[in-house]
């Protein structure tokens, strides 16, 4: 229960201050009060807080917390709380937001002469940090922890193995996989399975890394855009490049993957994705960590593909990437020391921001994890129902 002393300072943040107010009601539908004690309740450092909120929404929210303007015990419970809540109803009228969506509508986002950028600012920030981060063989992707893992390495080994048995994958076929990251799927399939694998990235640093990772096996990862793919492939795969495509392309990812997969092969998309269709995604995020990234619907998807494949299966895993960011949270804390000089206080917050704030909109439902099966019609229905 809340003390006296505690109730004055929640009054005293907010008196007189119309800002202040609106978003102390807001909160307190999700149970969250300022300056409280519970873990996910908020603690500001700056009475320009509220202002800055109302004035820029989610894109504000983020910003003042790598300003160091309000601070969380648990960001991923306070996340969590807020997107049940669907407090962000509150302060999406602002001329930021948008301005975002309608910079979305008009322009194409994701169209060739941007596709590098996500690379450029995001995967390219040092594959040092990335190795401390995530698990053995970098998998940047939701892991599977559904049969008993115990750790981030079974994890996501298991998720590999899942991909390679929906797809059927036997030795000596040739795989397309479009946005490979550092080839944690391309080195499985290969040493596991036999495949000869052919990756494309945005990322100069993943291709380098990935290749010296896959030395010796039948495995080339290059840097190019996937509408650029080329070639006639058994099974084509992407693991995480549909959060980068955009609406706008959708159809044109489909075309890629039909133009490269023999008509009795078989294609599968790993890929957040989203309950309602966008048409961008939040301003904070596009911002500071995936320039230019938006996350796919069902109807988005189904309308693309139309026409041109057969959806034989259409996996949601999504609580699982729940479980993926907090390992991906607990690496990165861990290994921050060693980080801190070559980045600074301001790029650790804002990673802090990214990891927990994800994992709180995957607690909450907001997002979803797909693993969606394809076929060319006419094909035999392949056996890829696995959990």
């Amino acid at each position: 229960m809340r003390d006296d002393n505690q109730s004055r300072s929640e009054g005293t943040a907010v008196k007189n201050n119309k800002s202040g107010e609106i978003i102390q009601e807001a909160l307190r539908h999700a149970g969250i009060t300022i300056n409280g004690d519970k873990p996910w309740d908020i603690q500001v450092h700056n009475e320009e807080l509220y202002e800055r909120v109302v004035r820029d929404g989610e894109l504000g929210v983020g910003e003042a917390y790598m300003d160091g303007w309000w601070d969380c015990e648990a960001l991923d419970q306070l996340i969590d709380r807020v997107l049940r809540a669907n407090l962000p109803r509150y302060f999406s009228d602002n001329w930021k937001n948008t301005l975002h969506l309608l910079k979305a509508r008009l322009l194409n986002l994701q169209k060739y002469k941007r596709a590098y950028e996500v690379g450029e600012r995001h995967y390219d920030v040092g594959n040092d940090l990335y190795r401390d981060m995530l698990d053995s063989r970098m998998a940047y992707t939701c892991a599977y922890w559904r049969n008993g893992a115990n750790n981030l390495d079974e994890a996501q080994e298991a998720k590999l193995d899942l991909v390679c048995r929906k797809i059927e994958l036997e030795p000596g076929m040739k795989v397309l996989d479009l946005g490979c990251g550092w080839g944690c799927f391309a080195k499985y399939a290969a040493e596991k399975y036999g495949a000869e694998v052919t990756g494309m990235t945005v990322s100069e640093e993943q291709v380098e890394l990935g290749n010296a990772m896959c030395e010796g096996l039948p495995v080339n990862i290059y840097m190019d855009d996937y509408r650029n793919a080329v070639g006639q492939y058994d099974r084509v795969v992407s693991i995480g490049i549909m959060e980068h495509v955009g609406y706008k392309n959708y159809r044109t990812y489909m075309e890629t993957a039909d133009r490269c997969l023999k008509d009795d092969g078989i294609a599968l998309i790993h890929t957040i994705g989203s309950p309602v269709s966008n048409t961008a995604a939040n301003a904070w995020t596009t911002t500071y960590i995936f320039p230019n990234g938006m996350l796919p619907s069902v109807a988005q998807l189904g309308a693309a593909m139309e026409g041109l494949f057969v959806m034989e299966d259409w996996h949601n895993f999504g609580p699982d990437y729940d479980t993926t960011l907090m390992a991906w949270y607990d690496n990165f804390e861990r290994s921050w020391p060693r980080h801190k000089e070559n980045y600074g206080d301001r790029f650790y917050r804002m990673w802090k921001f990214y990891l927990l704030s994800s994992a709180g909109a995957f607690r909450a439902r907001s997002n979803q994890l797909w693993q969606i099966v394809m076929t060319k019609p006419g094909r035999a229905q392949p056996n890829c129902r696995i959990s």
